[in-house]
């Protein structure tokens, strides 16, 4: 008993081992990709193989899962996406996909063509997903995927496993029989998908035929491919084999198309005649369905021999796959086709006419563009390399706005919506399914909002929607903008140019309901809010100022290779700013001017945003964005700084070519602005330079004659005439001063008549007005001049006080006279052409230096020591008698108490000791 004991305690011991090592070995399979460089191959689902169903983005491709941890890509197609992975999900519903994760560490960003790669599976194993696809991390979109079997993820044996899984349709135009068509349903849902098919002829650049023979069942199974409008038909077939021309003539031909922009069909036509079906005494004619043809006495078969299977229209390419019988008993509609020998088809792509009142049928207009090659069915064939790529698909899916027009939002089911996957329910615009909007930029968008108070609509940057992070720009809506029928949410959008070229409408409570809203560029005087031509009406200039800074856009009215604008006078010591076309590429660039010549233009690094450049029809277009100051202190550009509140003076130049690297003569301007426009950037409005205003001219020249002429010759006069006769030095310094006050006051009264107000801000007025003031101070001290003191007496004390006053502040009148012309030729340069004011201030200084000249002449010469025989003196304007004499008022050497009347020996003491008196 004991010996059992033992006996079954080993054993128990040793079962116990076996099972810890099997599940240690099984844990270790099932959790551990690669052990040592291997990857087991225990799973069930090594050796399964399935092809990709196309969601989007042309995706083809075939599956094969090759162990434990990889699985092998074929034939793969895609047009290219922005951050595409491989992805892994639990199920292929919305919530499923959505909550799925990245299988591999594989990037998918780039278009391919035909490629064959191996991926393997990363952090993951095959127990945890049952939906394989392609994933945009982005948009949190489905592009295509496999799903694995359901019999391995219950756990049930795996033999001879086939991915016979109903796919998800493409989110275009799905699976739609034709009316009174049975449907294959092993052919769609069998082995393959319905857009994969073993071989592909490229019939034109945009047309694709795509073939499968089957030999048992005596059909071939053909895929029409077009990147066309869905409004476009596809026509293919076979002509007659003892057709030599004319390929066309009673040819069997298949014709593909959409019903109402939604439903794909297929139809059997005959051709007979190169023109529009009609129906005449015989019967149809021309190209017609089959279906109108009378069977013959000896006809019993089928009028059509053509059978609908799949069709869609994704990606702006159309899709269309149908079988057809290779042989047919209807001689005079169908061409039996042969499947060993090559034999001529012939295709066209050409406008649908939709049907009417008189023919219930679409019919094929006038093809716009056809052809015809030999085909053998039963040789292999791949000429199509890469997916059909459709430009600007979007076009066909665009709803655009209207101004004045609102857009009725509300919500419906998912049916053909373009980004997959997608919740039951998304947004409409005007009852059409989460269509791709189109607005302009500076054209106001409203929406009527009607979808119900649990889909708050909002515009932004996100491209998946739901509620937004924080970093999230909304450019209009949220969470308050809901509606409902009876009590709308209006909202109002405004795009305007510093909007993305694409945004996204969306709810802010559920992912994925909308779609995307194209901005384009409108009319630029929508987009600015000022606009003017420049001068000569050649160059107009957009503008707007914003909170970062100014905005402007420059139009050249004829066309030209470049057109430059720049800030300043004139071209020269000018920041310029240049948009030329370099090749097919447009382009903007920054240069400061300091010469006439191409080495006085150099490149400067300006800080420009929202920088954009086109050309139509021969005619430049460029705009940017600029702060007003650069901030900065090192660089030539950092001067160039833009006060809103100061008018900015514009000029421009056009040329007929630009290379900015190698700048010689030949890239100098072909015509530019004969003057500058001021462009005042806060009103909104420019004024062209103006000629010099008449009454200004006379302004400045009756300022120049009183200061410049009169009142300094009255001051000559009294420091160098006194030696004329008859106080003849008097006179002329009395009239001077008068003539140029009268002169001075007259000069007043034409500025302020041409103006329209007396303005005393700038530093020019608060000179003149100062200057004005001490000049009309003269004349008032005049009056008050007291007698001056007999020989003998000393000055009084009034007396020398009226010579100080006198003497200084008409000093003081006439240098601050002088200064306040400068500043008026200043101020005039500043507004006026530098043509028209070049030299002003020069005649100014060299009239200045002549009487500076003019006075030292005078005064080395001795004038103001020469005396005249006879003198006068003048009090109060009445005359003295000849004993007395006047005062020299302005002679700084004599002192003010010394009199006038005083002789040569009062005056010089020392000469009496040489007096002699003679006896008479």
């Amino acid at each position: 008993m004991k010996n059992i004991n033992i006996r079954f305690w080993w054993l128990l011991l040793l079962e116990f081992l076996v099972a810890a090592f099997l599940l240690t070995c099984t844990t270790d399979v099932e959790t551990v990709d690669y052990l040592d460089g291997i990857c087991s191959s225990v799973s069930p689902l090594v050796g399964f193989t399935a092809q990709l169903n196309m969601l989007q983005h042309q995706v083809r491709g075939e599956i094969e899962v090759l162990d434990d941890c990889s699985f092998s890509v074929t034939k793969f197609d895609m047009v290219a996406g922005k951050d595409v992975r491989w992805w892994g999900a639990k199920g292929e519903d919305f919530q499923n996909m959505m909550n799925g994760f990245v299988i591999s560490r594989m990037h998918l960003n780039q278009t391919l063509k035909n490629e064959s790669m191996v991926v393997t599976l990363d952090d993951c194993t095959w127990d945890d997903f049952s939906v394989l696809g392609i994933w945009d991390i982005a948009f949190e979109s489905d592009y295509g995927h496999v799903t694995l079997p359901i019999s391995y993820i219950i756990g049930a044996p795996v033999a001879g496993l086939s991915p016979a899984v109903a796919p998800t349709l493409s989110p275009g135009l799905a699976f739609v029989p034709s009316p009174g068509k049975e449907v294959d349903e092993e052919s769609v849902w069998g082995k393959e998908q319905p857009t994969m098919l073993d071989n592909c002829k490229e019939l034109s650049d945009v047309y694709r035929l795509r073939w499968t023979l089957n030999i048992e069942t005596g059909t071939v199974d053909l895929g029409l491919e077009a990147a066309i409008p869905y409004t476009h038909y596809m026509a293919f077939g076979w002509a007659k084999p003892e057709s030599t021309s004319s390929f066309m003539l009673n040819a069997d031909v298949a014709v593909a198309g959409f019903h109402n922009q939604t439903a794909p069909f297929v139809e059997d036509y005959h051709i007979n005649k190169y023109s529009e079906c009609s129906m005449t005494q015989d019967g149809p004619a021309s190209v017609c369905p089959s279906s109108l043809y009378p069977r013959t006495h000896n006809d019993t078969s089928k009028t059509t021999n053509v059978k609908f299977i799949y069709g869609q229209w994704q990606d702006g390419v159309a899709f269309i796959r149908f079988r057809k019988g290779l042989q047919s008993s209807s001689r005079h509609l169908d061409v039996s086709v042969s499947t060993t020998s090559e034999m001529m088809i012939i295709w066209a792509l050409g406008v649908m006419k939709e049907p009417d009142s008189l023919w219930p049928w679409y019919l094929p207009e006038k093809h716009t563009s056809f052809g015809h090659v030999k085909l053998n069915l039963s040789k292999a064939l791949n000429e199509c390399k890469g997916p059909l790529q459709a430009p600007n698909f979007d076009d066909s899916d665009l709803l655009t706005t209207e101004p004045g027009i609102a857009i009725l939002v509300t919500v419906g089911p998912a049916i053909h919506n373009p980004n997959p996957p997608h919740p039951d329910e998304v947004i409409y615009f005007n009852k059409v399914e989460s269509p791709v909007l189109k607005v302009e930029r500076g054209v106001p968008v409203t929406f009527s909002i009607q979808a119900g108070h649990a889909v708050a609509f909002y515009i932004s940057e996100n491209p998946v929607g739901g509620e937004p992070e924080e970093n999230t720009m909304i450019f209009a809506g949220g969470p308050h903008a809901h509606g409902v029928p009876a009590s709308p949410y209006y909202l109002t959008w405004k795009p305007d140019r510093f909007t993305p070229d694409e945004v996204y409408y969306h709810s802010y409570f559920q992912k994925k309901m909308g779609w995307k809203i194209r901005v384009v560029d409108g009319g630029l005087n929508d987009m600015y809010n000022s606009t003017v031509y420049l001068a000569d009406q050649k160059v107009r200039l957009y503008w707007m100022i914003t909170e970062a800074g100014v905005s402007f856009a420059v139009k050249a009215v004829p066309k030209s290779g470049y057109v430059a604008i720049g800030f300043g006078k004139s071209m020269v010591h000018t920041f310029a700013y240049v948009g030329w076309l370099d090749g097919a590429v447009c382009k903007v660039g920054t240069y400061w001017i300091d010469g006439r010549d191409a080495a006085s233009i150099h490149r400067t690094n300006e800080t420009l945003t929202d920088v954009q450049c086109a050309q139509q029809n021969g005619i430049l277009t460029f705009q940017f964005s600029r702060p007003l100051d650069p901030h900065c202190t090192s660089r030539q550009e950092c001067q160039n700084i833009i006060d809103p509140s100061i008018p900015l003076k514009v000029v421009w130049a056009l040329g007929t070519l630009w290379k900015p690297d190698h700048l010689t003569g030949s890239n100098m301007h072909s015509s530019k602005s004969s003057r500058y426009m001021s462009v005042h950037l806060t009103k909104g409005v420019a004024e062209p330079e103006q000629e010099l205003r008449p009454v200004l001219a006379v302004h400045g020249f009756m300022m120049f004659m009183a200061w410049a002429l009169l009142f300094p010759g009255g001051v000559l006069a009294a420091l160098y005439l006194r030696h004329l006769e008859n106080d003849g030095w008097f006179q002329i310094h009395l009239y001077a001063q008068y003539s140029g006050l009268a002169i001075m006051s007259l000069g007043v009264l034409f500025a302020v008549a041409e103006t329209g107000e007396f303005r005393t801000g700038s530093l020019h007025a608060k000179l003149g007005l100062t200057s004005i003031g001490l000049a009309c101070a003269q004349p008032l001290n005049a009056y008050f001049r007291s007698r001056k003191a007999a020989p003998g007496e000393q000055q009084s004390l009034h007396r020398v006080a009226w010579l100080f006053l006198h003497r200084y502040t008409g000093g003081a009148a006439l240098f601050v006279g002088i200064i306040t012309l400068w500043t008026g030729i200043f101020a005039l340069s500043n507004e006026y052409s530098g043509d028209q004011m070049t030299g002003l201030d020069w005649a100014l200084a060299g009239w200045l230096f002549c009487i500076f000249l003019l006075t030292v002449y005078l005064e080395r010469s001795g004038f103001r020591n020469i005396k005249s025989g006879k003198e006068s003196v003048f009090v109060k304007g009445k005359a003295i008698d000849q004993h007395t004499d006047s005062a020299n008022l302005l002679r700084p050497k004599q002192a003010p108490f010394m009199s006038a009347a005083l002789d040569d020996s009062q005056r010089y003491p020392a000469k009496r000791k040489e007096v002699q008196l003679q006896v008479l």
